[in-house]
């Protein structure tokens, strides 16, 4: 299977985020060296990946704050945030190509992190749906497996640190966008509580803000050093504080397991076994695993379609207004204005929608009481081909496959709930990577954290190549 990997370009290339830090600040190696050597990574790569909207040559402006946590690590950010100077393109022809002005908040403490900004990275059309294919930039292909999808809609981002060509890289996530990917390209992704890290512009309007910040990694202490630097600059209110998370926890945990997501819809068979594998490592490890039925009623996924597809109803319709003028809706793809037009003939159902939605948290929680953690795929199938969800599917084939692929990840979102994708170390029938989700009650971030540390220690996964 043709896969591309950089692992082997350097003497950076396998370092992860926590390691470039450590070598760069103790002067064994210097800034610009690591920073030269991902940007020829990246370069070597993304003609494979097409992983890349705008590549950045002069970092000078985009070089984060000395003496920083991360001070002279590399990062790419997903195109759907703002850096000054660049454009944003949301993955669409129909946004206007303006040169942002300013530098969007979560960006601003990235850079405030010491991350140099490297690139930014391809998003699906306003990032709505679960692969990075679009008509302005084509399709972002995965590492392990080039002639399949690394997911979405942060695709490009995952791509990049899979293939190693960055150790890290930022991404969010508005039902699934940051653990969809990690799971497709083997990697981690931590969707965090709601307000635990400072909301993407603009999502403050939303009737039920789903979407979080956040990263994909190729090591759990990644994150959890990413998290940890982040609390410092802006500790959440009304949440638990994260910490330093460094190993493992030494409580055991009450972990269900479930292959089914709502609706019934089951998971392939070699999605389920893996999850099974999951399911009998965390019981050698000690913890109580039990297999439950799935706790997310089979009316939260016709809620939460209609609510997505609002979404796209109101990017179509607004464009102008949240994107600038020179947004040209006629642009917009045959997928998300098919998804308009469904949602407007749902909008008398919407306010009922919205009212289950702002319900679902209590609900959720209700449901799964007496439980640390869910255990469930983050997919119901391994990455699927290029073009299985592209822009030119018919819509209603699009969102069957779609809501077959990628139903376990939303429920999150909803709740404000934390969940982190893993990877389980098996594969699919063509190569490509199969990932666990692990979600847990508000706050619960240090407990998923320490948990993910456990089984990375006892099943250490791999890379591209």
């Amino acid at each position: 299977m043709p896969q591309t990997a950089t692992y082997q370009a350097d003497d950076f290339a396998a370092l992860d985020a926590t390691q470039c830090a450590a070598i760069i600040h103790s002067g064994a190696a210097s800034a610009d060296e690591v920073q030269s050597a991902a940007q020829a990574r990246i370069a070597a790569a993304n003609p494979s990946l097409n992983a890349i909207t705008t590549a950045i040559f002069d970092i000078g402006q985009y070089r984060g704050r000395q003496a920083a946590p991360f001070s002279g690590v590399p990062i790419v950010v997903k195109d759907n945030e703002n850096l000054a100077g660049t454009q944003t393109s949301h993955g669409s022809n129909a946004v206007p190509r303006t040169v942002s002005r300013a530098t969007s908040p979560f960006v601003s403490q990235l850079l405030e992190l010491g991350f140099t900004i490297l690139a930014k990275t391809t998003l699906p059309e306003f990032g709505l749906t679960a692969t990075t294919e679009s008509d302005r930039f084509g399709a972002t292909r995965n590492p392990w497996n080039t002639d399949h999808t690394v997911g979405g809609s942060s695709g490009g981002s995952a791509a990049l640190v899979a293939a190693g060509a960055v150790p890290l890289a930022h991404a969010n996530d508005g039902g699934g966008s940051t653990r969809i990917p990690a799971s497709c390209a083997g990697l981690v992704g931590l969707k965090p509580s709601r307000g635990r890290l400072i909301a993407p512009e603009g999502t403050e309007q939303m009737p039920v803000n789903v979407v979080a910040q956040g990263a994909v990694t190729r090591t759990v202490r990644d994150t959890a050093n990413l998290y940890a630097a982040l609390e410092q600059l802006r500790p959440a209110q009304n949440l638990p504080p994260i910490g330093s998370v460094t190993r493992p926890g030494s409580r055991r945990l009450r972990i269900a397991f479930c292959p089914v997501s709502f609706g019934e819809m089951p998971a392939a068979p070699t999605t389920v076994a893996a999850l099974q594998q999951t399911a009998e490592l965390c019981q050698e490890l000690g913890h109580h695993v039990v297999q439950i039925d799935n706790p997310v009623p089979e009316q939260f996924g016709r809620d939460f379609l209609r609510y997505w597809g609002f979404l796209a109803l109101a990017l179509s319709n607004f464009g102008t207004q949240l994107f600038g003028d020179g947004f040209d809706k006629k642009q917009v793809t045959d997928f998300v204005q098919s998804f308009g037009r469904f949602s407007r003939g749902q909008l008398a159902g919407l306010p009922a929608t919205i009212s289950r939605l702002r319900g679902f948290a209590a609900e959720y929680e209700s449901a799964r009481a007496g439980y640390d953690v869910i255990l469930t795929p983050t997919l119901g199938r391994e990455p699927p081909p290029i073009g299985y969800l592209g822009p030119g599917v018919a819509f209603r084939t699009h969102v069957i496959r779609l809501m077959r692929f990628a139903s376990f990840t939303a429920p999150q979102n909803v709740s404000g709930t934390p969940a982190i994708s893993l990877p389980t170390g098996c594969f699919g029938p063509n190569g490509v990577p199969l990932g666990a989700q692990f979600s847990g009650a508000l706050g619960s971030e240090r407990m998923l954290l320490e948990l993910a540390f456990e089984i990375e220690e006892a099943q250490p996964w791999g890379q591209p190549g």
